[in-house]
């Protein structure tokens, strides 16, 4: 918040204590959200607790928050100093590569201070967040806990990502992938011995969805969540890392042997992550949530972020390197690439991602290539092309020589990297996050975070943080197209895991397939629902760097998809929510300069929607929908061009697992 703004709105209350032989009382103090609908109260004193209403009904019943330290310090007890509140109102907040081009940032904020700490709390039209504050002026210690609970007055609902692997101990669940399926329980019915990790939604009174996640999430572990059997979710960490191996995936993961007692190193003033309950009258508007982006720590105004370029990629490893038509084997080779950047090139796709081979495999070394790669010729060919490449690496091999890495390939004409397989969240890791975002923005290259946890904010530091995994996303239909229920879960995750922000989910299957028939096939893969289900994920789902995961030869063999996929924006200037229910359908409106797409997904049920699309105006609208037998032969779609009804009333229809988009411009 700008000074001059916080010294204008700035009401400081000083609070006066009883004596010391005396415990003192709690104090109650409220906050509430700009246009009042939604009212905090925090008790302070002994301990430090918060609620919060909306509409004057209780959608969280008073919830302990507090952090130990190693030094007998409890930041959340002990005699309130002073309060502070204030108000922003900041408007028009500029994005880098953003589903937006500006966001509003307007809130109403409470500061507790006590001794040697601060908690803030702030209040928006459609959240509640607090995060404590070290206020002392030197010294460093040790987090050894931190208390958070969540305590929902009645047995709701909730769609969980619990942690897939590991399930034994919370410690082997620390190390996991963040992908994910839900499980939709009530809060009660949790199991004890598993954690889930954010972002969470649970289903309140009167269709009322409450948002559970994190942001501002620097030098600091992750927070995943636990339940008892009980309407309380308490938030757990992974400790700091003791010692570390070398092994895991192609030997480029660090597994964590042994723990220290406490979750974090920390110096004195510093701040750590904002928890947020965000609270949403009508769930479509959990598509479009910015809380996570809107609280993080701004990126430097003083930096020049205009060479971050959002794009497509035309992905290699989905598809298994498989070409159809060609007279050289392909493979992890120059030919193939120069293939992929002939394909590009041909349709405006910005870039070539080279995944995991191009590097000696088991050396965690990326300066040692495989001698089928040329690296050097096959950026000078991408350049001819207009088209730049980006590289995958494993998180140890990056981590072995961050700043080296970055220099030598930005140097080379190499534009980013797919940093993969970190698997953790601990403060350790959190560190080599903002160390590599920092150095790659050094050297003006981006980066893709995959085996990764979901956005917590840096992106917004580091706009050249151009996604994050932490979804299971259309990879998984490699090895368990019959297991998984891809379809339901592209209907939950606009909802749950977006609601946090950019996902790397990589679609764009050309060999698609109705419900049953799909089957795992590493080198000829698959998606289940229909063709213009995977068109639509374009518009549905985030991300500013956006693959086509099928292979060349699928795209050219279906030239009217590929073209439009091809031209699809991956930044946005305005996105609206149209409709939707979390598991059942979903349907999102994004603009880019004069030009709307809008997107659909429905799960395995056929269903018939009215799109409200009056906001648009008019405009011609090419429209990509299931063909007639889409419910037999999930390929099958219908293109039509028509003008836009004047009353902005479009009426579709969705085969089971089907979609349906449209390009409207004006």
């Amino acid at each position: 918040m700008k000074k001059s703004l916080r010294i204008l709105f700035c009401v400081v209350f000083s609070v006066f204590s009883l004596p010391l032989m005396v415990v003192a009382a709690p104090k109650t103090y409220s906050l509430s959200s700009p246009d009042g609908r939604i009212k905090a109260e925090i008790k302070a004193g002994d301990k430090v607790s918060y609620s919060v209403k909306f509409d004057a009904k209780v959608i969280l019943a008073p919830s302990e928050i507090a952090m130990v330290l190693d030094n007998g310090v409890v930041f959340g007890e002990g005699k309130v100093k002073k309060t502070y509140s204030w108000k922003n109102a900041d408007k028009a907040i500029p994005t880098v590569a953003y589903k937006k081009a500006a966001v509003d940032d307007v809130f109403n904020c409470l500061a507790v201070s006590f001794k040697d700490c601060a908690i803030e709390f702030r209040a928006y039209d459609n959240a509640v967040a607090y995060r404590f504050v070290s206020t002392a002026k030197k010294g460093s210690f040790n987090v050894e806990s931190e208390k958070a609970e969540f305590n929902f007055p009645e047995d709701w609902t909730a769609w969980v990502p619990y942690v897939r692997d590991g399930q034994d101990s919370f410690e082997k669940q620390f190390k996991n992938s963040f992908e994910n399926y839900y499980e939709r329980i009530n809060l009660s019915a949790w199991n004890p011995t598993r954690l889930a990790f954010l972002p969470l939604v649970v289903d309140a009174f009167d269709g009322v969805k409450v948002l559970i996640t994190e942001t501002d999430l620097r030098d600091y572990p992750g927070l995943y969540l636990n339940g008892k059997g009980s309407t309380v979710l308490k938030g757990v960490n992974a400790p700091y890392p003791k010692d570390i191996e070398l092994g895991g995936h192609n030997m480029l993961q660090g597994i964590v042997k042994s723990r220290e007692n406490y979750i974090a190193k920390a110096e004195a003033g510093r701040s750590f992550p904002w928890r947020i309950v965000g609270i949403f009258e009508d769930e479509k508007d959990l598509t479009n949530c910015d809380l996570v982006w809107q609280m993080a720590k701004p990126a430097d105004k003083n930096v020049d972020w205009s060479w971050v370029r959002p794009g497509k990629v035309a992905w290699d490893w989905w598809n298994d390197w498989n070409l159809t038509g060609v007279d050289f084997k392909s493979g992890v080779n120059n030919e193939t690439y120069k293939y992929y950047i002939d394909f590009a090139s041909k349709h405006g796709i910005e870039y070539v991602i080279l995944d995991e081979g191009w590097a000696v495999n088991k050396k965690t070394d990326l300066f040692q290539i495989v001698p089928e790669i040329n690296l050097e010729e096959l950026v000078s060919y991408a350049k001819s092309k207009n088209v730049d490449l980006i590289l995958w690496a494993g998180y140890k091999a990056v981590d072995k020589d961050i700043e080296g890495v970055f220099k030598h390939y930005s140097a080379m004409g190499i534009k980013g990297f797919k940093v993969d397989f970190m698997d953790r969240d601990d403060q350790m890791v959190m560190q080599f996050y903002e160390k590599v975002a920092s150095t790659a923005a050094k050297y003006h290259m981006l980066v893709d975070f995959h085996g990764a946890f979901k956005p917590s904010g840096l992106e917004r530091t580091y706009p050249n943080i151009i996604n994050y995994e932490g979804v299971a996303g259309l990879e998984q239909m490699k090895w368990g197209a019959g297991e998984y229920d891809q379809v339901t879960y592209d209907v939950i995750i606009p909802f749950v895991r977006m609601a946090a922000g950019r996902m790397d989910y990589t679609q764009g299957a050309m060999v698609n397939c109705t419900k049953g028939m799909a089957y795992p096939n590493n080198s000829s893969p698959m998606s289940q629902g229909t063709r213009c289900r995977q068109l639509a994920e374009y518009a549905i789902f985030e991300a500013p760097l956006t693959m086509l995961c099928d292979s060349p030869s699928n795209y050219m063999a279906e030239p009217e998809c590929t073209d439009f996929i091809a031209a699809f924006p991956t930044s946005w200037d305005e996105t609206v929510p149209v409709c939707g229910e979390i598991g059942e359908y979903v349907a999102i409106a994004r603009r880019k300069g004069n030009d709307w797409y809008v997107g659909a997904l429905t799960n395995w049920d056929a269903r018939d929607l009215v799109l409200d699309l009056g906001f648009i105006g008019s405009g011609k609208m090419t429209v990509f929908q299931d063909g007639v037998n889409a419910h037999r032969a999930a390929r099958d779609y219908k293109k039509t061009t028509m003008e836009l009804p004047i009353d902005g009333k479009v009426q579709i229809h969705m085969a089971p697992g089907g979609g349906w988009v449209a390009k409207i411009s004006r």
